[in-house]
């Protein structure tokens, strides 16, 4: 049974609305946001391994990524972890479903309860701009981090979270959001190393204001100096 929190462990969140928690669990997510995040991450690890021991997955919302992380990168041990004990449910009710062996822990990213230096590869996708202790979490993210370990960072930018359909639909701490430099002096600031080819800036239909039907429909390609909506990279734990 999954215990509550403990006080001294919570952090201050944003509560996602109903519809955000019934899309973790939709074919859209699963296909469009999640596989294509991964595989992008996937792609841009410098010197891949074939098993990282200890993988983490921080905001692991419905589950839906959790027998994908253990097929790509073999882990001896996964671990999520997430601040609301319904998504937990979900997940545990997916990990069995996909027969995926996994420790849940309820908790926040801003006060992880792990060891220094203990996590070979760290999962954060879709999570971060969820967060308002956001220097905080990445600190822990480095801290529990190896030397030589990664995180696969994956997140929607300030330009996407302030459009019209994602502030009708979700709920996010607005203040704090950021654009793709801002996120990229953060992670590097937090002491990561990322390499210009461990940066991706993904243009996904979903992550526009028209959902691509200009593109799509029309054959009008987007602006070359367009502002990101989208920001995957890998960072490294300096050795």
């Amino acid at each position: 049974m999954q215990q509550p929190l403990n006080a001294a462990l919570r952090a201050p969140h944003v509560p996602e609305t109903r519809f955000g928690k019934w899309f973790l669990g939709t074919e859209t997510w699963t296909v469009h946001v999640l596989e294509r995040a991964l595989a992008d991450l996937d792609r841009l690890i410098p010197e891949r391994r074939a098993s990282y021991p200890l993988v983490v997955d921080v905001g692991c919302g419905s589950g839906k990524s959790l027998a994908r992380l253990a097929r790509r990168f073999s882990p001896q041990r996964l671990l999520a972890i997430d601040i609301d004990p319904h998504m937990l449910a979900l997940s545990r009710a997916e990990a069995v479903r996909e027969g995926v062996d996994v420790e849940l822990v309820e908790g926040s990213s801003s006060r992880l309860q792990l060891a220094d230096n203990s996590v070979d590869l760290l999962f954060c996708h879709q999570t971060f701009h969820h967060l308002v202790e956001q220097e905080q979490a990445m600190s822990e993210f480095f801290r529990v981090l190896k030397p030589g370990g990664i995180m696969l960072f994956a997140e929607s930018t300030r330009r996407y979270i302030e459009s019209w359909i994602i502030m009708l639909l979700f709920r996010h701490p607005m203040e704090v959001q950021r654009s793709a430099p801002e996120y990229l002096r953060m992670v590097r600031g937090a002491g990561f190393v990322v390499e210009p080819g461990s940066v991706s800036y993904p243009y996904l239909w979903w992550s526009r204001a028209d959902l691509g039907v200009m593109e799509r429909w029309f054959g009008v390609p987007p602006a070359a100096d367009r502002e990101e909506t989208l920001l995957n990279l890998v960072a490294v734990k300096p050795a």
